[in-house]
């Protein structure tokens, strides 16, 4: 374990970090690493630094710098409250169109206040049916899906991206223990969903994790869905968990009608999905915070379904007329950029753009040279202060705790089944600043997180200012075994 005191070091800075990942990993191959010095004194360190790794969630660091490059740090999303009829007192007569514009983070919250403006403009009725627009992305059938070999399909982080997203596509189911029983609950409280509660009470315990309880859905032919939860909890406790269990069309067009009806608006009509006609008018529009605000989300927490939001984002800025398929267009825009600074790309897969890929492939040498112009960008303090802070917040907040490197740098973090990452920008204590892409690519790469900890430990107490470059032979080229 890494401690707030240095330990004893001799020999090469590369060829002490080789040793510590081949004795933790035992595999030489199994740790890419590139780090260089930005505004200070040192030597750049390379371990198998050009081999293509699956690189995790650090990938959503190319998305994020490309898209304040390519999109502009002010870019927004808009969505559209449109109607093709008229108002006659306190009813529309004609269809409502809620027109999506690919927004990543469409809150619950921003709908009801969108909605509410209706119930503010003295409607209480609309006579035509609830018609919702996705068309702003093109996407074409067969989509890469990521192959997750885990017993919760239904999990955040699995989430599709969709024109329809909204409020993330999620419910945060609720049970709390109390002296009346165990009660269940959902927000939203959608009518799709139903809850069949069979968690008993137990006797003196602790409380339950999420994990601990059983949570099965059951899926009908009409599109609902009935949640059971099982198992025990004790009085005096509470537990909650997110859950995907609805398309995101059919999520938020019963979100959209749930809040209708609870500001008082009654939808005479059906939900339908078409495309909004050009003679519609608009009645109202929610903008949504700037990009530089979504890049922060993104890479503090790891939002998977807002990284893929934004690659189709640029896809759907960027392309030409006659192209349909905004994921592909997207990456090419992005490898175009890259390419256009120099950056060698060969090799380089970023398929969807969150690094939640069985496919996604980068090398450490890729990586470290983005933060080298990210760090010359006009908008590098916007990538930085979307970055996690060693040992304070967002994926970091845990690590390096009681280390002099508290605070001391902003590092994105990737963890995927034999894949642990750092990505980022790191100080040594004479105060240089390092760019660092540390990957481990390994069966099992659990332990993978302490060989990445001590690389930024190692960057920190003993910064490699006249040690020579090394760099483990790989003569044959081949792709380190995972």
């Amino acid at each position: 374990m890494l401690s707030g005191a240095p330990a004893l070091y001799a020999g090469n800075w590369s060829d002490d970090i080789i040793d510590y990942a081949t004795k933790s990993l035992e595999n030489p191959q199994a740790l890419s690493l590139a780090a260089v010095p930005l505004d200070g004194p040192g030597t750049a360190q390379y371990v198998n630094a050009d081999f293509p790794m699956k690189p995790g969630s650090i990938m959503k660091l190319v998305t994020t710098y490309a898209a304040l490059e390519l999109l502009g740090p002010g870019y927004t999303w808009d969505t559209d409250i449109l109607t093709d009829g008229k108002l006659e007192g306190e009813t529309l007569k004609g269809n409502l169109y809620v027109r999506f514009g690919g927004d990543p983070k469409l809150s619950i919250e921003r709908l009801w206040a969108l909605l509410s403006e209706l119930r503010g403009m003295g409607i209480s009725k609309v006579a035509g049916d609830l018609v919702l627009d996705g068309s702003y992305f093109r996407l074409p059938a067969g989509q890469p899906r990521f192959d997750d070999n885990g017993d919760n399909p239904w999990a955040p982080f699995l989430v599709e991206p969709s024109a329809y997203l909204s409020n993330f596509n999620l419910q945060q189911i609720h049970l709390q223990a109390d002296q009346r029983g165990i009660r269940a609950w959902a927000f939203p409280d959608l009518p799709q969903v139903s809850l069949d509660n069979q968690v008993k009470t137990a006797a003196s315990a602790p409380c339950p994790r999420a994990d601990d309880l059983v949570w099965k859905p059951a899926f009908a032919g009409d599109g609902a869905v009935t949640l059971t939860v099982s198992g025990q909890m004790p009085r005096d406790c509470r537990v909650s968990t997110y859950l995907s269990l609805l398309p995101p069309e059919q999520f938020s067009a019963a979100l959209l009608r749930t809040l209708l009806a609870e500001l008082g608006i009654a939808v005479a009509g059906a939900d339908r999905f078409a495309t909004t006609p050009e003679n519609a008018e608009e009645l109202l529009r929610t903008t949504s915070p700037d990009l530089v605000t979504m890049v922060r989300d993104i890479n503090k927490w790891s939002s998977n379904v807002m990284a893929r939001q934004l690659l189709l984002s640029i896809g759907a800025a960027k392309r030409a007329d006659d192209e349909q398929d905004d994921r592909r267009t997207g990456v090419r825009e992005i490898l175009d950029w890259m390419q256009g600074k120099g950056i060698d790309t060969a090799g380089l897969v970023l398929e969807n753009g969150s690094g939640l890929s069985r496919e996604g492939r980068m090398s450490a040498q890729q990586g470290v040279a983005l933060l080298q112009h990210a760090w010359d960008s006009p908008y590098a303090p916007d990538l930085m202060s979307s970055m996690p802070i060693i040992a304070i917040d967002g994926t970091m907040r845990k690590r390096l705790k009681n280390t002099e490197l508290e605070g001391r740098g902003r590092i994105k973090t990737g963890s995927l089944d034999h894949v642990r990452s750092i990505a980022g920008f790191t100080r040594d204590n004479n105060n240089t600043t390092w760019a660092v892409v540390a990957i481990v690519n390994n069966d099992p790469a659990w332990n993978g997180q302490a060989v990445l900890d001590r690389v930024l430990y190692s960057l920190y107490y003993h910064p490699p200012a006249a040690t020579a470059v090394s760099q483990v032979d790989n003569a044959a080229g081949e792709i380190p075994s995972r």
